[in-house]
């Protein structure tokens, strides 16, 4: 997508930490938009729409009615369903604790009342929990007595889709979606089990809807949203504005923890990635020694600055190497776990996808393999 510089400039300084405490530089660069539509456009893909329409309303800038109508109807929705988010929220909840389900929602409307002014200023989404895989069955049934409909695809019980840890769920009636999942990862073959496990004993309390819910410790949280960023190639600005968002609002956040918890979690380059993006893009609040150490990672630098460039033109787009992305983003300890597996010799679903080969020549697929993974980058 072609973003012109007046919509990438004003984008970029709204997720600034001092936008605020600079309305007169706002001001000036709203007056500066080209094309509001492409604009909108764009502000609508990373997700920042009720952050745009928030930003512009502080400074009382005048701009065309037809971008105004538009921002408002937007904000408008995004509302409504950040309100709708929060009372199914609680509801849910309360229906996990009668069945004695622990359940910790993480991300979304918990995000944004955690770390927003407002949990409208931020884009609303899906409903996401994690819960011990013990209780999955039982919280199947609960959402499914709720209208709940489960579109994952099993096998046995199980996701189709080998290293899927997650059960999606529809309900027609309303449009509201829930991701199940009991287990979290960076990406598919990734060995750790961050789970229930580790955040249930850490978490705090948070306020949605006048109701207090369980919420992730900002540790937990900030190596989460570095996880999620990372996993999807930080192709949305309001990943990296999440993680500014939830420095800013911890100024004695425990970097000491973060760091030591990253690397037990095998999350230290994540981490660094998340963290540098957040500095460079947001000017997140990061102290110089942490921030000496992640630029000290040369790949966490060097994806940084790939992601950083590409964010308008082409975000999501995999960085070029000769070393598979899924690959540069684990810690040493699980890239070398990872070969000593040799699961990476395995062929999957894409690569039979390459080439159709009868079955007596199945045995080929691994020598496309390695063919497929270098070419896509990915070991997958």
């Amino acid at each position: 997508m072609r973003v012109d510089q007046s919509s990438r400039a004003l984008l970029t300084a709204i997720i600034q930490q001092s936008a605020a405490r600079d309305p007169q530089g706002l001001t000036n660069l709203v007056q500066a938009v080209e094309d509001w539509g492409a604009l909108i456009n764009v502000a609508h893909q990373h997700r920042l729409l009720p952050l745009l329409f928030s930003r512009i309303g502080e400074i009382d800038a005048p701009i065309p009615p037809e971008a105004q109508q538009r921002l408002r109807a937007e904000y408008d929705r995004n509302a409504f369903h950040s309100f709708a988010n929060a009372t199914e929220l609680v509801g849910l909840l309360r229906a996990f604790d009668l069945q004695n389900i622990p359940a910790m929602p993480f991300k979304g409307i918990v995000l944004a009342a955690s770390v927003y002014p407002r949990i409208t200023s931020r884009s609303a989404g899906d409903l996401d929990f994690l819960v011990f895989y013990k209780d999955l069955a039982r919280a199947t049934s609960m959402l499914l007595s709720k209208g709940y409909e489960l579109k994952t695809e099993l096998i046995d019980g199980s996701p189709a889709i080998p290293n899927l840890y997650e059960f999606h769920f529809e309900r027609g009636s309303d449009g509201m979606v829930v991701e199940l999942r009991w287990k979290l990862e960076l990406q598919p073959r990734f060995r750790r089990d961050l789970g229930m496990e580790w955040v249930w004993p850490r978490r705090g309390p948070v306020s949605v809807g006048g109701s207090d819910v369980p919420n992730l410790d900002p540790v937990s949280t900030l190596l989460i949203l570095c996880m999620h960023g990372t996993k999807h190639l930080w192709s949305r600005l309001i990943w990296v504005y999440d993680v500014a968002c939830l420095l800013a609002a911890n100024p004695e956040f425990d970097w000491k923890e973060a760091v030591q918890d990253a690397k037990r979690r095998g999350l230290g380059r994540a981490l660094a990635l998340g963290v540098l993006l957040a500095q460079r893009i947001c000017a997140a609040p990061v102290p110089a020694s942490i921030l000496d150490r992640f630029v000290s990672d040369k790949a966490a630098r060097e994806l940084a600055e790939y992601f950083q460039q590409n964010m308008f033109e082409e975000p999501g787009k995999m960085p070029p190497s000769r070393i598979p992305y899924a690959l540069r983003i684990l810690d040493s300890v699980d890239r070398v776990r990872w070969a000593l597996t040799l699961e990476f010799l395995k062929p999957n679903e894409r690569d039979l996808a390459v080439v159709r080969l009868p079955s007596a020549l199945r045995p080929l697929y691994f020598l496309v393999r390695p063919l497929r993974v270098l070419l896509d980058r990915s070991p997958r």
